[in-house]
């Protein structure tokens, strides 16, 4: 299984969709509450990625139960439920991703292996909320339109939706080449950033997949 961001095109990516039995649990983090669940696709990532910092700081171990996800906050504990074979491992929010259409979470090596998930490379899966970070940073969140290879079709992206939606910025994720993601808006709750992508999605026709994202410090 390649990778979370070696999947990454020059295109925007889908965000995937999410069938809970109670709320989304891709939600501020003030609403955070356990036993809230999501269900969607997973995948696993481990080289280039192994020994390089997450996102939140930490240096990413690939034999350890953590994980990648796109809204909630770090440190947030969560029960990943293999559907297909009922497999569960408990792991621990430190990253940012997946970044490919139709994902909701990308698994260390290790979690991975716990639930049969190292071969098929994706599965569909339940998360379900074990416990929220005591003091989480404050939840604001964007959109993510593209991640591009070339720095300047980045920064092209930035400006217009600058002029379009008055808030953009460029990140750079490690890889080799480098990949740079363009975030629009900067809103403070996920409802927010949701309307904020369909909008990019119906008015930029060059930006028809953009997803929500959680805008870290």
């Amino acid at each position: 299984m390649k990778v979370f961001m070696a999947a990454l095109t020059l295109a925007a990516l889908v965000l995937s969709g999410c069938g809970g039995k109670k709320t989304k649990i891709a939600q501020p983090a003030t609403t955070l509450h356990a036993g809230e669940t999501e269900r969607g696709m997973a995948s696993w990532y481990g080289p280039p990625y192994h020994g390089r910092p997450a996102a939140d700081g930490e240096i990413y171990d690939m034999e350890k139960l953590v994980a990648a996800h796109r809204t909630l906050p770090f440190q947030t504990m969560v029960r990943v439920r293999n559907l297909s074979t009922n497999q569960t491992v408990d792991v621990r929010i430190i990253d940012r991703g997946p970044f490919v259409g139709g994902r909701i979470i990308d698994l260390s090596h290790a979690a991975a292996e716990q639930i049969g998930l190292i071969g098929p490379g994706v599965a569909q899966v339940e998360l379900t909320i074990l416990a929220a970070p005591a003091n989480p940073e404050p939840a604001l969140f964007g959109v993510q339109v593209g991640a591009f290879r070339d720095r300047t079709n980045a920064d092209r992206a930035q400006q217009t939706l600058i002029a379009a939606y008055g808030a953009a910025r460029i990140v750079e994720r490690a890889g080799s080449p480098t990949p740079w993601r363009v975030l629009a808006g900067r809103e403070t709750s996920q409802a927010g950033a949701d309307q904020l992508s369909q909008r990019i999605r119906a008015e930029q026709k060059d930006m028809p997949e953009a997803f929500v994202v959680r805008l870290d410090p």
